[in-house]
């Protein structure tokens, strides 16, 4: 069986049901922090290389389910493997970045702290990163499948650090 297909096992929908639970509530709690239209996000200084507000959902959506999806395959496979610390660390890693995730929201938009939304969004580059390695690990077609995940972090913490540093 491959990781993908485990999906279609009642535990792999069970799986799946818990990861895309857990990244649609990320979604939605950063969703509701960010506020583009605000009179604060406008008269921030930005690069000329910031993408347009109408990207973010449409690059955000596909990965958080790529999250879900490649998180719950690999999730499913270690279970039935039997390998339950590894799947224990593996939920841990999920869970940690989906918090890192959302509180970049609530960090930049929210409290207004560019500098030290800019430092989160490293961590979180960073801690996807590992997420990458850890699901690559179980199968490396999972962490291939994942692999864009960090590098939108990464540009997003280029991003959020040009504009702190050019509204310091």
């Amino acid at each position: 069986m491959t990781s993908w297909s485990t999906l279609r096992t009642r535990r792999g929908l069970r799986i799946l049901s818990a990861t895309g639970l857990g990244g649609f509530a990320s979604a939605g709690i950063g969703a509701a922090a960010t506020t583009p239209d605000t009179d604060w996000y406008r008269r921030l200084e930005k690069p000329p290389w910031d993408p347009p507000t109408i990207a973010y959902p449409l690059v955000w959506t596909p990965l958080y389910a790529d999250i879900a999806l490649t998180s719950a395959a690999a999730l499913t496979l270690l279970e039935q493997e039997g390998r339950r610390d590894q799947a224990s660390a593996l939920r841990r890693a999920l869970a940690t970045n989906l918090v890192l995730n959302t509180g970049w929201s609530v960090l930049f938009w929210r409290v207004r702290r560019p500098w030290l939304s800019a430092a989160w969004c490293a961590v979180l580059a960073v801690q996807s990163a590992a997420l990458v390695k850890r699901v690559g690990d179980v199968d490396p077609s999972l962490g291939t499948a994942l692999a864009p995940y960090p590098l939108w972090c990464g540009f997003a913490a280029a991003l959020n650090t040009s504009i702190a540093r050019r509204n310091s």
